[in-house]
């Protein structure tokens, strides 16, 4: 059975170009809004698995149609689209529920990747932004002490949102891959994270990183 979207944004051309992505991947558009306003009234219609929304728009913006939609919609997977990858932006999207945060620059195939992502339970950060988060990094070098984390957990918290892999955090740390992967594991459980973009979320929230103003 086809995946169904309802897709929402106040360009014609960028719409038609986003379908004819869609249903080449073999999506089915099931509705098409114009403005927020119409998000209510296409959800009720359509019942889609997952929705494509503009940021900007003239009469209510994306972000206010998150929010009133995860009143009567708390699960429903939405993908943000913007040409915003600023920390307010950011940060006001994913404590909203969006489900990714995607930027309208991005390539065709991280579109894909994100609608993967969200039915699948994750989120998703456009690339972009991840890389922008993690070269902000400060240099403390450690994690506030948050969500009953121990010291270790912190340590490999923060190596991990600043981009290394497993077995660099083993070398970093002293430790063998098998209880970095461990560490990692518990912080998942702890946390209620899923992915990667998630730690980098909970990290911007509590002071780790920073995106540029």
């Amino acid at each position: 059975m086809s995946i169904r979207v309802v897709l929402v944004d106040d360009h014609n051309l960028v719409r038609a170009g986003i379908r004819v992505l869609l249903e080449y991947w073999g999506y089915t558009v099931v509705a098409e809004g114009r403005d927020g306003d119409d998000v209510e009234r296409l959800l009720e219609m359509y019942q889609p698995d997952v929705v494509l929304m503009d940021i900007t728009m003239e009469r209510l913006s994306g972000l206010d149609a998150l929010k009133k939609l995860r009143v009567k919609w708390p699960l429903l997977p939405v993908i943000l689209l913007s040409m915003h990858d600023t920390r307010d932006f950011v940060l006001k999207a994913i404590e909203d529920g969006a489900s990714a945060y995607l930027l309208k620059d991005a390539a065709e195939v991280e579109l894909r990747m994100a609608i993967e992502a969200v039915l699948n339970g994750h989120r998703y950060l456009s690339p972009k932004i991840s890389g922008r988060v993690i070269e902000a990094m400060n240099n403390r070098g450690t994690v506030p002490e948050a969500a009953g984390l121990t010291e270790r957990q912190r340590e490999v918290l923060y190596w991990l949102v600043k981009g290394k892999t497993n077995k660099e955090i083993a070398y970093q740390l002293k430790l063998s891959v098998k209880t970095v992967d461990a560490h990692r594991a518990q912080l998942m459980v702890r946390l209620n994270i899923r992915d990667l973009a998630g730690l980098v979320v909970f990290a911007i929230r509590q002071g780790i990183l920073e995106l540029d103003k």
